[in-house]
């Protein structure tokens, strides 16, 4: 086995390598090959640190100095100095640490991870998620062979059970019910499927486990399969995630070399093989009846329940369904033991949860916390607050399937009965921050317009209440709605939550009704004083130039596309309301700030 004095870990997750971890990485193994370093220190690519702002992110262990915002030209530097002298490159380090602060520290010391606790996240970014070896060294394929070896079926789904894991994909259904339910029905063929579609925007969660730690679900849907008597399991996966496509069909290929997929698991006489679907990017596909039937090759929507797919699932027979980060905290709870993961969380909510961070926020990117931390805790000491000195406004949770907590309830703790008490749901884990400059008539428009374009259709509530609601909020933000117009969006909301087919139908409305709950003074000023108080929306902003601040200096007149602006040189100008498109660019280019936003 190769020692290495230094190991430099450089992100490859779909964020860095948009922008540029490619050429990092080569760039770094082209260097150390030329100064003779190749046996001293090895370059890995791994998965996300979470750390997503401050990308392309490069670690060098084992000092654990943490470089962000690294470019090929600045891989010269590192090896020079860091690599082959010792001296981490000041320049780079993430918050500026001297280099007596840097010394000895590992990730996990960066503030950023300070209230996190890392279970289904505990890979990416440490490993190399194409090298099966890493992944062994980190304990991967333990919990298989114990479970396979040591433990009965009934004894796996009862650890599962205990641990109090829920699902992670929206719904928080306990896991080992499902795999119970499932284990109990009788059949000549049953399957396990993962749902990484992840269709909600601004979530990548999924994404990041499956670019990271593409065995640590490829272990856990193994030992459901042992649990449920299946030896067949699917991964349907969105094809707008190459790079964790890639990385899955490497992990696979791996398992099956190394006689951990496919036929006599660890000579147990247990076989098991694992399948990829990729799906084309359909938002109702994320339903569990819709994918399964989108894996057999059936048009994607929803068809009513019961039976569940634990009785008739995939090609009629039982199936069980748990989506990506449900999967990745299995093999710890195998390994662990339940009272071990049951012990962490709240009293109904166990465990950790993965969020993705983004929005208005400094620190966005992707974050692991115990269940029950306080929104407080996440916005402020993880996210780094609110960006150019803004005021908080509201969270966002759940996706297009959540509400918006505002201000006042920032110290709820995060679980699921917590967030659904509030008004909003955990979903699969996406959490937008708004600050003042957000309307959140428009926030609610935009994610009903969302659900409104990804309907499949097929029932007349979610088809044609979603698309009532949008008409409404539209014409609300454009200063035309009326007071019965709230009455009307409620009652709509109402019908549609109770008769829609699915989950996606039925939770299609809590944007609207949270906003409605919170921040109604801002739907009454729309409607009644004509105003956006944010000054967000178009068809109720105006532009005028204070006459005693402008200096007639004519910089505004020269970059109106619309020639609004009037005026003659050295004298006030004025902007004519009938002409002015409400572009903004008069405000922007004025220097003496006499141009306000009305």
């Amino acid at each position: 086995m190769e020692i290495y004095r230094a190991h430099v870990l450089c992100c490859s997750g779909t964020d860095c390598t948009a922008s540029g971890s490619t050429q990092i990485f080569e760039r770094f193994e082209q260097l150390i090959k030329e100064k003779g370093l190749e046996k001293e220190v090895k370059v890995i690519s791994t998965g996300c640190f979470g750390l997503c702002k401050d990308g392309p992110i490069v670690v060098v262990y084992p000092d654990g100095t943490c470089y962000s915002h690294v470019k090929p030209e600045d891989v010269d530097e590192i090896v020079s100095e860091h690599l082959a002298k010792g001296r981490p490159v000041q320049r780079l380090i993430r918050n500026k640490e001297t280099e007596q602060e840097a010394a000895g520290k590992t990730l996990e010391d960066n503030e950023f991870y300070r209230h996190q606790k890392r279970i289904a996240l505990r890979n990416c970014g440490i490993i190399d998620p194409e090298n099966i070896d890493e992944y062994l060294a980190m304990d991967g394929y333990k919990a298989l062979e114990k479970a396979l070896t040591k433990m009965t079926r009934e004894e796996v789904i009862d650890e599962v059970l205990r641990s109090g894991l829920r699902g992670r994909g929206g719904g928080g259904f306990p896991t080992g019910l499902k795999w119970k339910f499932t284990y109990n029905s009788q059949a000549d063929q049953k399957y396990v499927a993962c749902n990484a579609d992840e269709g909600d925007p601004g979530a990548f969660m999924d994404r990041s486990v499956l670019e990271g730690d593409p065995h640590s679900v490829l272990e856990a849907m193994a030992i459901a399969g042992y649990a449920i008597g299946a030896s067949e399991g699917y991964i349907y996966v969105r094809a707008e995630y190459p790079i964790a496509v890639k990385r899955l069909e490497i992990a696979i290929a791996q398992a099956h070399d190394y006689g951990l997929l496919g036929k006599n698991i660890f000579g147990t006489g247990f076989d098991f093989d694992i399948k990829i679907r990729l799906g084309a990017g359909a938002f109702v596909c994320g339903e569990e009846t819709a994918l399964m039937r989108s894996i057999e090759g059936k048009r994607g929507e929803p068809i009513p329940r019961p039976p569940f797919p634990a009785v008739k699932g995939l090609f009629a027979k039982p199936t069980m369904l748990n989506n990506v980060e449900t999967y990745a905290n299995v093999a710890q709870i195998i390994l662990k033991g339940a009272d071990w993961f049951s012990a962490m969380g709240t009293e109904r909510s166990k465990g950790t949860k993965v969020f993705a961070l983004g929005g208005k926020i400094n620190n966005t990117g992707l974050v692991e916390v115990p269940m029950g931390t306080p929104l407080r805790t996440i916005v402020y000491d993880i996210g780094g607050g609110i960006p150019n000195g803004k005021k908080f406004k509201a969270v966002q949770t759940g996706g297009p399937s959540g509400g918006c907590l505002p201000t006042e309830l920032l110290d709820t703790p995060v679980d699921y009965d917590n967030l659904v008490e509030a008004g909003s749901m955990m979903g699969s884990g996406g959490m937008i921050i708004m600050d003042e400059d957000n309307c959140m008539v428009d926030i609610a428009r935009f994610f009903l317009e969302f659900t409104v374009d990804e309907s499949c259709g097929k029932c007349t509530p979610c088809r044609v209440g979603t698309r009532r609601m949008l008409e409404i909020l539209n014409r609300i933000v454009e200063g035309k709605g009326t007071m019965e117009d709230l009455d009307k969006l409620e009652e709509l909301a109402a019908g549609i939550k109770s008769t829609a087919l699915c989950g996606l139908g039925q939770s299609a409305p809590n944007p609207v009704l949270s906003t409605l709950k919170y921040f109604r003074n801002e739907y009454v000023a729309h409607i009644v004083d004509h105003v956006c108080p944010a000054h967000h929306c178009r068809a109720l902003l105006q532009y005028i130039i204070e006459t005693s601040k402008c200096r007639g200096c004519t910089a505004c007149m020269k970059v109106c596309p619309a020639g609004a602006i009037e005026g003659e040189v050295r004298k006030p100008h004025y902007i004519d309301p009938s002409k002015c498109i409400k572009c903004g660019a008069c405000m922007e280019t004025c220097v003496f700030k006499a141009i306000q936003r009305k």
